[in-house]
């Protein structure tokens, strides 16, 4: 089993892509902020099914956090991150440390509007897309990868990516990757390591409510009703819920009551105890 070669810096990185592209290797870029679990790992599964190399970003983004939120308690395992990354044979890791990717006098982001600005996690985190989108679209300059893939589990954040590369013309593949979940139901995130062993029991609600508003949708009634349904539901076993939303799953628009169901998407958003969970489904 070999481990995937660490690159510290930009050169590095550019110079291994360059190497690649001279070998006529097609390159996949998995974005994320360490503390890997199996669905990190299926979207590197996912990306080498449709590319030769795999590079894995590990860089926990301090613009996307707000100060309220847990950047400094953020999980970093990177020893354990290396050790799964040989597993599924990910060719290289992009490491940076905060100085390689915001230099000091760094003065620019991106400035969002269509998805990014829908009233759902933009709402209860006005400044985290802005964050998001400007060290994703950094990264895919850095690495100018074939193909990105982001997790669906994010599906706000997926809609942002890929509308920001398309306005920005950068001439990468956004792919989305199927969210992973336990046994249960429960979407696997790095910050369900913070949910109490009681939590934990209560938590697979989310997924299971998702999937009966789904179902009482293809019924057809009222989408508003659904919405409020839905959250009195998380309400009343002990969850703090920011939204339960349906929406176009293409724009994140609120549809027209007449709106086909296969068009649509469920998103929710929820605290459990100090555990922010956030989960979707196709309708």
């Amino acid at each position: 089993m070999t481990k995937p070669v660490v690159l510290e810096s930009v050169a590095a990185l550019r110079q291994w892509r360059e190497a690649q592209r001279k070998a006529g290797h097609r390159v996949g870029l998995v974005p994320t902020m360490g503390a890997l679990h199996a669905g990190h790992i299926s979207l590197v599964t996912g990306v080498k099914q449709v590319t030769d190399k795999a590079v894995v970003s590990i860089f926990v983004n301090p613009t996307q956090f707000a100060p309220t939120e847990d950047f400094s308690k953020y999980p970093r395992t990177f020893e354990s991150d290396l050790h799964l990354l040989s597993e599924v044979r990910a060719e290289a890791v992009f490491a940076p440390q905060v100085a390689e990717m915001y230099p000091q006098g760094f003065a620019t982001t991106v400035s969002l509007d269509g998805p990014a600005k829908v009233e759902l996690e933009d709402k209860f985190r006005p400044t985290h897309f802005s964050g998001v989108a400007t060290v994703v679209s950094k990264l895919l300059l850095q690495a100018m990868p074939d193909v990105a893939i982001f997790g669906e589990k994010d599906f706000q954040q997926l809609a942002v990516i890929r509308h920001m590369a398309r306005d920005l013309d950068i001439p990468v593949e956004i792919m989305g990757g199927p969210t992973l979940r336990e046994a249960d139901g429960l979407a696997m995130s790095s910050r369900n390591v913070y949910l109490t062993v009681g939590e934990r029991m209560v938590a697979p609600i989310v997924h299971r409510t998702l999937q009966a508003a789904a179902e009482i949708v293809r019924r057809g009634m009222p989408l508003a009703v659904i919405e409020a349904e839905a959250a009195d539901r998380l309400t009343k076993a002990g969850l703090v819920v920011d939204y339960v939303a349906i929406r176009d799953a293409l724009s994140l628009a609120v549809p027209m009551e007449c709106a086909a169901p296969a068009s649509l998407r469920i998103l929710v958003a929820a605290s459990l105890g100090q555990t922010r969970l956030i989960d979707n489904i196709a309708v």
